[in-house]
C-alpha cells in the first residue's frame, strides 16, 4: 500500500535511552504498518476552500506530529506512521478520499487502528470509504459514525466539500442496502440552518447541542454515548476541532462562540475508547496559519494520545 508522500523523521525532546525516557517521537515506526496503532495523514484545503472556508489545513497533519512529538508515553503501543495522501488541489479532491479510503482499508484488515491526522472535514468521506470496505463491516459489523462537531456536515451542495461528507455517507450507505448510524455531540444551533436540522431528522440522526454538553451535563453526555455505542460494533469517532471553545482551539476555519468544555470531548473520547469498539479516529479542521501559540495541535494531539493510550 502506498500512499502520495512519505513521512518525515519525527523529532522531539531526548531525555536519555531508555525506556523509561519514552516519548512519541522515539516509538513511531516510519514507512510501514502494523497491528497497533497506524497514523495516516491527509493533507488537504479542498473541500474547506469549496465551502467557502479559511483554507490552512493542509498543513494539519504536520502540525499534530509536531505537537505529539515530545509527548511522554508510559509504554510502548505500537505506533507506526505511513505518510501523508495529499490532495494537490480542487479536482484531486475525490481521488484523494479515495486513496485514503485504501489507506485506511489496508490498516484495518491488517488489525490496526487508523488514526487519520488531517485535513479539512471532506477527511470524513475518505475516512468512511475504508472502515465502510473494510473486511469486518463486509462481513456484517454493524458501523456506527459519531461525530464531535458544531455542525452537522449534511449539506445539499453540487461538489462535495466540507460541508457535506455524512450526507455522502449516507446516500451511499443506502446505495449499498444499509442505513447510516451516524450521532453527534456539540451541534450549535447558530451553525446549522432549518434545513440542515430538518434534513438530520429525516436520516434518523441523534445529536446533542452544544449548550447540552456543559461539565455538569456530563452524565447525560456519556448516557448518549453509551446509548449509540450499545446498538453498533466498529465505532469510527471524528473529531472536528470547532466543537471545542475558541479559547482552547482557535486555530480552525469556524472558531466556536461556545463550544464544548475540553473536559467533555475527554471524557467522551475515553467512553469510546474503553469500549472495545474504536476502530477508526480522525482529527479535521486543525489550520496552523490561523493557530495561538499550537494551542489548538496541542490539545489535538492531546487527544490522540489520551485515547491511543487508553484503548
Amino acid at each position: 500500500m502506498t500512499v502520495d508522500r512519505a513521512p518525515s523523521d519525527w523529532t522531539g525532546r531526548d531525555d536519555g535511552p531508555g525506556s523509561e525516557h519514552l516519548r512519541w517521537h522515539n516509538a513511531v515506526r516510519t514507512g510501514a504498518q502494523g497491528r497497533g496503532t497506524t497514523l495516516i495523514g491527509f493533507a488537504s484545503d479542498a473541500g474547506v476552500v469549496r465551502n467557502l472556508g479559511r483554507p490552512g489545513a493542509a498543513s494539519g497533519p504536520a502540525a499534530l506530529r509536531s505537537a505529539l512529538g515530545s509527548m511522554a508515553l508510559q509504554s510502548d503501543p505500537g505506533i507506526a506512521d505511513l505518510g501523508d495522501v495529499v490532495v494537490t488541489g480542487d479536482d484531486d479532491l475525490e481521488a484523494g478520499q479515495a486513496r485514503l479510503g485504501a489507506a485506511v482499508a489496508s490498516v484495518l484488515d491488517g488489525g490496526g487502528l487508523p488514526v487519520v491526522l488531517g485535513g479539512g472535514h471532506e477527511v470524513a468521506y475518505g475516512s468512511y470509504l475504508g472502515i465502510a470496505d473494510s473486511r469486518a463491516v463486509a462481513d456484517g459489523a454493524r458501523l456506527g459514525v459519531l461525530n464531535l462537531d458544531a455542525h452537522f456536515d449534511l449539506r445539499d451542495a453540487p461538489r462535495p466539500s466540507s460541508g457535506t461528507p455524512f450526507r455522502q455517507m449516507a446516500l451511499r450507505e443506502a446505495g449499498l442496502g444499509r442505513r447510516l448510524d451516524y450521532a453527534v455531540v456539540g451541534i450549535s444551533q447558530p451553525g446549522n440552518t432549518r434545513a440542515l436540522f430538518d434534513e438530520a431528522e429525516r436520516l434518523g440522526v441523534r445529536y446533542l447541542q452544544d449548550d447540552e454538553c456543559g461539565v455538569l451535563s456530563m452524565p447525560a453526555v456519556e448516557a448518549f454515548v453509551q446509548d449509540f455505542l450499545a446498538g453498533v460494533d466498529a465505532v469510527y469517532l471524528t473529531i472536528d476541532l470547532d466543537v471545542l471553545p475558541a479559547a482552547v482551539a482557535p486555530g480552525v476555519s469556524a472558531p466556536a462562540g461556545l463550544g464544548v468544555p475540553l473536559e467533555v470531548v475527554s471524557r467522551v473520547c475515553d467512553v469510546v475508547a474503553a469500549s472495545g469498539k474504536l476502530r477508526l479516529l480522525d482529527i479535521a479542521e486543525l489550520n496552523p496559519s490561523l493557530d495561538v501559540d499550537n494551542r489548538t495541535a496541542r490539545t489535538a494531539a492531546r487527544l490522540i494520545h489520551r485515547i491511543v493510550t487508553r484503548r
